[in-house]
Protein backbone atom coordinates (compact mmCIF):
# COMPACT_ATOMS: atom_id res chain seq x y z
CA UNK A 1 0.00 0.00 0.00
CA UNK A 2 2.82 2.41 0.75
CA UNK A 3 4.32 1.71 -2.67
CA UNK A 4 1.02 2.58 -4.33
CA UNK A 5 1.02 5.87 -2.48
CA UNK A 6 4.54 6.59 -3.71
CA UNK A 7 3.33 6.14 -7.29
CA UNK A 8 0.77 8.86 -6.63
CA UNK A 9 3.31 11.29 -5.16
CA UNK A 10 4.92 14.26 -6.83
CA UNK A 11 8.67 13.73 -6.41
CA UNK A 12 11.34 15.96 -7.90
CA UNK A 13 11.93 13.51 -10.78
CA UNK A 14 8.50 14.28 -12.24
CA UNK A 15 8.94 18.06 -12.19
CA UNK A 16 10.35 20.25 -14.90
CA UNK A 17 12.35 22.85 -13.02
CA UNK A 18 15.13 24.16 -15.26
CA UNK A 19 14.71 27.00 -17.72
CA UNK A 20 16.38 24.94 -20.46
CA UNK A 21 13.83 22.14 -19.98
CA UNK A 22 10.92 24.59 -20.29
CA UNK A 23 12.51 26.18 -23.36
CA UNK A 24 13.00 22.77 -24.93
CA UNK A 25 9.32 21.89 -24.54
CA UNK A 26 8.16 25.26 -25.89
CA UNK A 27 10.54 25.12 -28.84
CA UNK A 28 9.24 21.64 -29.78
CA UNK A 29 6.06 23.56 -30.73
CA UNK A 30 3.50 20.81 -30.08
CA UNK A 31 0.44 21.53 -27.97
CA UNK A 32 -3.18 20.69 -27.33
CA UNK A 33 -5.53 23.41 -26.12
CA UNK A 34 -8.93 23.89 -24.62
CA UNK A 35 -10.91 26.76 -23.17
CA UNK A 36 -8.92 27.00 -19.92
CA UNK A 37 -5.64 25.17 -20.61
CA UNK A 38 -2.87 24.75 -23.16
CA UNK A 39 -0.65 21.68 -22.74
CA UNK A 40 2.71 21.89 -24.49
CA UNK A 41 4.45 18.53 -24.79
CA UNK A 42 7.63 16.82 -25.87
CA UNK A 43 8.85 13.22 -25.62
CA UNK A 44 11.46 12.56 -22.94
CA UNK A 45 13.98 9.84 -22.15
CA UNK A 46 13.17 9.52 -18.43
CA UNK A 47 10.46 6.90 -18.96
CA UNK A 48 7.83 8.83 -17.00
CA UNK A 49 5.70 11.91 -17.44
CA UNK A 50 7.09 15.17 -16.07
CA UNK A 51 5.20 18.38 -15.32
CA UNK A 52 6.02 22.05 -15.59
CA UNK A 53 3.55 24.82 -14.82
CA UNK A 54 3.49 28.36 -16.18
CA UNK A 55 0.84 30.62 -14.68
CA UNK A 56 1.33 34.17 -15.92
CA UNK A 57 0.38 37.34 -14.07
CA UNK A 58 -1.54 38.26 -17.19
CA UNK A 59 -3.89 35.32 -16.50
CA UNK A 60 -4.28 35.83 -12.74
CA UNK A 61 -3.10 39.05 -11.16
CA UNK A 62 -3.12 37.89 -7.53
CA UNK A 63 -0.52 35.39 -6.36
CA UNK A 64 -3.22 33.66 -4.31
CA UNK A 65 -5.12 32.90 -7.52
CA UNK A 66 -1.98 31.77 -9.38
CA UNK A 67 -1.01 29.47 -6.52
CA UNK A 68 -4.51 27.98 -6.39
CA UNK A 69 -4.33 27.28 -10.12
CA UNK A 70 -0.89 25.65 -9.72
CA UNK A 71 -2.08 23.46 -6.83
CA UNK A 72 -5.15 22.36 -8.76
CA UNK A 73 -3.20 21.50 -11.91
CA UNK A 74 -0.47 19.72 -9.95
CA UNK A 75 -3.11 17.59 -8.23
CA UNK A 76 -4.83 16.74 -11.53
CA UNK A 77 -1.46 15.66 -12.97
CA UNK A 78 -0.55 13.71 -9.83
CA UNK A 79 -3.75 11.68 -9.98
CA UNK A 80 -3.31 10.77 -13.65
CA UNK A 81 0.46 10.65 -14.09
CA UNK A 82 0.65 6.85 -14.38
CA UNK A 83 -1.70 7.01 -17.40
CA UNK A 84 0.47 9.54 -19.24
CA UNK A 85 3.24 8.45 -21.63
CA UNK A 86 6.89 9.47 -21.18
CA UNK A 87 6.29 13.12 -22.02
CA UNK A 88 7.39 16.44 -20.67
CA UNK A 89 4.21 18.48 -20.20
CA UNK A 90 4.12 22.20 -19.61
CA UNK A 91 0.62 23.28 -18.68
CA UNK A 92 -0.27 26.91 -19.25
CA UNK A 93 -3.66 28.24 -18.12
CA UNK A 94 -5.22 30.45 -20.79
CA UNK A 95 -7.65 32.14 -18.43
CA UNK A 96 -8.23 32.40 -14.71
CA UNK A 97 -10.26 29.77 -12.92
CA UNK A 98 -11.35 29.39 -9.32
CA UNK A 99 -13.15 26.81 -7.21
CA UNK A 100 -16.40 27.32 -9.11
CA UNK A 101 -14.78 26.45 -12.45
CA UNK A 102 -12.53 23.70 -11.04
CA UNK A 103 -14.88 20.89 -12.21
CA UNK A 104 -14.81 22.35 -15.74
CA UNK A 105 -11.01 22.49 -15.63
CA UNK A 106 -10.86 18.90 -14.35
CA UNK A 107 -13.05 17.71 -17.24
CA UNK A 108 -11.05 19.71 -19.75
CA UNK A 109 -7.76 18.34 -18.40
CA UNK A 110 -9.03 14.78 -18.84
CA UNK A 111 -10.25 15.53 -22.36
CA UNK A 112 -6.92 17.12 -23.30
CA UNK A 113 -5.04 14.07 -21.99
CA UNK A 114 -7.22 11.82 -24.16
CA UNK A 115 -6.60 14.07 -27.15
CA UNK A 116 -2.87 14.07 -26.37
CA UNK A 117 -2.80 10.27 -26.08
CA UNK A 118 -4.47 9.96 -29.49
CA UNK A 119 -1.98 12.38 -31.02
CA UNK A 120 1.02 10.64 -29.46
CA UNK A 121 -0.24 7.17 -30.42
CA UNK A 122 -0.76 8.29 -34.02
CA UNK A 123 2.80 9.47 -34.13
CA UNK A 124 4.14 6.24 -32.59
CA UNK A 125 1.92 3.93 -34.68
CA UNK A 126 2.60 5.69 -37.98
CA UNK A 127 4.40 3.21 -40.23
CA UNK A 128 7.83 4.21 -41.39
CA UNK A 129 8.14 4.15 -45.15
CA UNK A 130 10.93 1.92 -46.32
CA UNK A 131 11.91 0.89 -49.84
CA UNK A 132 10.49 -2.62 -49.29
CA UNK A 133 7.05 -1.18 -48.34
CA UNK A 134 6.89 1.25 -51.27
CA UNK A 135 4.63 0.22 -54.13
Amino acid sequence: MIQGMKLQGFPRQVRITKTDEFSSVFSFRKRVSGQFLAIHYQFNQSGRARLGLVVAKKVARKSVDRNYMRRTLRELFRKQQIRIAALDLVIRPLKRFDRQQAPLVTDEFSELLIKLARTVNKRIDAPLESPSNAV
